[in-house]
């Protein structure tokens, strides 16, 4: 007879429930949309030769683009991308538009961005499976005893 709880791999931690993996699977799709035709057009045609950072950035967001559309096949494999996208999001408004806003050089783009920003941050924390991130995640990197040096 087939086990009703549903494990990950030998380790015994219950996959987190299937709507949560639908949510994942669902941010994932909605990252990938929003960031893999823009990225990706950007570096294969751009408007212009591209400088240095402007390339790395590109680069950048067309590999995180690419990884978020594997992370709809694999939601839990992928859930160190979500956590990426909570943490910069997260730091750019602290460390970038808070300090323009306190100096009153906030753009329209950097005030559109950060409620992107505010948007996602409530969403991501929302999505995570947060018991699943600390016994998958967590837990076995903070065992150093477990693995020698």
């Amino acid at each position: 007879m087939k086990s009703l709880t549903t494990t990950h791999d030998q380790e015994g931690i219950p996959y987190p429930p299937k709507w949560r993996i639908w949510l994942m699977r669902g941010l994932y799709f909605l990252t990938f949309i929003g960031l893999v035709f823009e990225a990706w057009e950007y570096l294969l045609f751009p408007p212009e030769p591209l400088d240095y950072i402007t390339g790395v950035t590109f680069s950048f967001w067309a590999a995180y683009a690419t990884l978020m559309g594997i992370g709809i096949r694999y939601p839990l494999k992928m859930l160190p991308l979500i956590l990426l996208q909570l943490a910069y999001k997260s730091i750019w408004a602290l460390t970038v538009y808070l300090p323009m806003k306190h100096a009153g050089t906030i753009t329209p783009n950097a005030e559109s961005f950060f409620w992107v920003c505010v948007t996602a941050v409530i969403i991501d924390t929302l999505v995570i499976p947060w018991g699943y991130l600390l016994k998958a995640f967590i837990k076995p990197f903070l065992k150093f005893r477990d693995y020698p040096v």
